[in-house]
């Protein structure tokens, strides 16, 4: 992987990671149309720990408060009704499922789930879901109701972006709505229960960067720090956005996008498993 690769994947990965659009989809998207190789599911997994640096700077308030309460909550009772200490036990419980099915599914993370048929179908699938969830039933609950059961039925929908072209937030958002929740909590919600999964994913796959045929450490540490440029700028925007604005912007460039790979793969302009992950 070459250093303009890495910058461009960098700004894609910063600019999509928040957007209910997918960034590890547009990431190997991006990689296709320019005939690059597949930068990987490491190399995703490394620069979205440069998105969620993003999120601790951005809710970095909210986040000190709620490890602080949670941490006193474990062993001061008065403690344990506090929201933020009640938040810390519901992102603890919500982000279980994410990480018992990303290590039971690994070898379908970094092989299977990157053909662009199927990432095609997500993004056109779920973005079709996020368009039903944001316009039904009441939506007017905020981070106050949240439950243990609420936490793990977000826990799952984020699960579910495991498959690129689904989305972290677009699920965990789709989720939210589903249950009621308003779109400003539904989001927030989102970014705080993507920290703990993304960072120890990011971790975990940090000893694939370098190694055999992952890709090189100045390019990844080039495009994380890009992403979390980016990111920051792009989580400001979003939460102020969606105050005012539905989420059918990008419920209709999902669909478009997934009819466009579509195209591209059923003509043959692109291969769904188009170039080798890269080194």
């Amino acid at each position: 992987m070459g250093w303009f690769e890495a910058l461009v994947l960098g700004v894609v990965q910063g600019l999509t990671e928040f957007l209910p659009i997918s960034s590890s989809a547009h990431l190997r998207i991006t990689a296709a149309f320019a005939g690059w190789g597949d930068p990987g599911a490491a190399f995703t997994a490394v620069t979205q720990i440069g998105t969620e640096l993003a999120v601790l700077l951005y809710f970095g308030k909210k986040i000190g408060s709620i490890l602080k309460n949670w941490f006193f909550s474990i062993y001061k009772p008065a403690y344990r009704r506090d929201p933020d200490a009640r938040m810390g036990w519901l992102i603890i419980v919500g982000s279980l499922p994410i990480g018992v099915l990303g290590l039971l599914f690994q070898e379908q993370i970094e092989h299977a789930f990157r053909d662009l048929r199927l990432i095609a179908t997500t993004l056109i699938v779920f973005g079709i879901f996020l368009l039903i969830a944001d316009r039904m039933g009441r939506q007017d609950r905020d981070l106050d109701h949240l439950t243990v059961k609420h936490g793990l039925t977000y826990g799952f929908f984020q699960a579910l972006a495991l498959v690129p072209g689904v989305s972290r937030s677009g699920g965990t958002i789709t989720g939210g709505r589903l249950m009621g929740y308003n779109r400003s909590a539904a989001a927030e919600y989102s970014f705080l229960l993507a920290v703990p999964a993304v960072l120890a994913s990011g971790l975990y796959k940090l000893t694939d960067i370098g190694a055999g045929q992952g890709p090189a450490w100045g390019p990844t540490i080039l495009a994380t720090v890009v992403a979390f440029g980016v990111g920051f700028a792009v989580i400001a925007w979003l939460m102020s956005y969606i105050r005012k604005h539905s989420f059918l912007p990008f419920v209709i460039y999902r669909v478009a996008l997934g009819l466009l790979l579509y195209v591209l793969v059923f003509t043959g302009v692109l291969d769904p498993n188009a170039g080798p992950v890269e080194s």
